[in-house]
């Protein structure tokens, strides 16, 4: 396997405040994109990953049937630590962030996921959604009030229904999948989907050459439509 991965401020924004957590030696993988002011979008993106790097030594001692339930204890420590942390030190009130885990072991997968970034399989020439966005127009687009065209420009897109720290309680999504040979993973914060859209992402997957000229590409791509958020993606490639 092979993991490549990027992380860009964008153009406009002053700190970045996506973070990324790469743990190949315990199959853990995932992205968040904090949220709150004076920064403590990067404490809460941070702290969120912190806490599933402290918990991934447990992953050596457990079976297939526990690591469900390891994945959501994890994102509810964060949830736990994020949310003191926010109710506690004023400089960090309201922050929170968006988590989405991928955990790899022998032939499964697992993805767990809480807030609007993404998790994306690419599959024989086939990109497929892992995860729905727990935000406001993600909601609005399934309940079919509005299209996915008034969902990317409505002036609430960015409300998020669910996120790492929001609340005291956290609901997890979580659902587990047989890995498969040249299987291609994708984590990505929302500066990153909501500037290249799924079809243009799987005509680009779709082009020749390296995985490392595509994601150059893309990255190049949103830098061109002038970034105007953090934007983050981490690609696993299965060989």
């Amino acid at each position: 396997m092979r993991v490549l991965s990027f992380s860009e401020k964008g153009c406009i924004r002053k700190n970045n405040e996506d973070s990324f957590l790469v743990l190949p030696d315990h199959g853990i993988f995932a992205v968040a994109d904090g949220m709150g002011g004076h920064r403590a979008g990067e404490v809460a993106s941070s702290t969120a990953l912190g806490e599933l790097e402290k918990l991934a030594p447990q992953l050596k001692g457990l079976s297939d049937q526990d690591l469900e339930g390891w994945l959501v204890e994890s994102f509810t420590q964060a949830n736990r630590v994020v949310y003191e942390s926010s109710t506690t030190e004023p400089q960090n009130a309201g922050m929170g962030t968006t988590l989405t885990a991928l955990l790899i072991r022998d032939t499964k997968v697992l993805i767990a996921h809480a807030g609007d970034s993404r998790a994306y399989l690419w599959r024989q020439e086939e990109l497929t959604p892992l995860t729905k966005d727990h935000s406001l127009v993600g909601e609005l687009v399934r309940l079919g009030q509005i299209s996915l065209e008034e969902a990317e420009k409505h002036p609430q897109r960015h409300v998020l229904m669910r996120a790492v720290g929001a609340d005291q309680e956290i609901e997890v999504d979580c659902q587990a999948i047989s890995l498969r040979s040249e299987d291609v993973f994708l984590l990505c914060t929302d500066g990153f989907s909501n500037m290249i859209s799924d079809q243009e992402l799987a005509a680009e997957f779709s082009e020749s050459g390296t995985w490392e000229e595509r994601l150059e590409r893309l990255r190049q791509l949103i830098l061109e439509r002038g970034a105007p958020d953090n934007f983050t993606a981490l690609c696993c490639i299965m060989e």
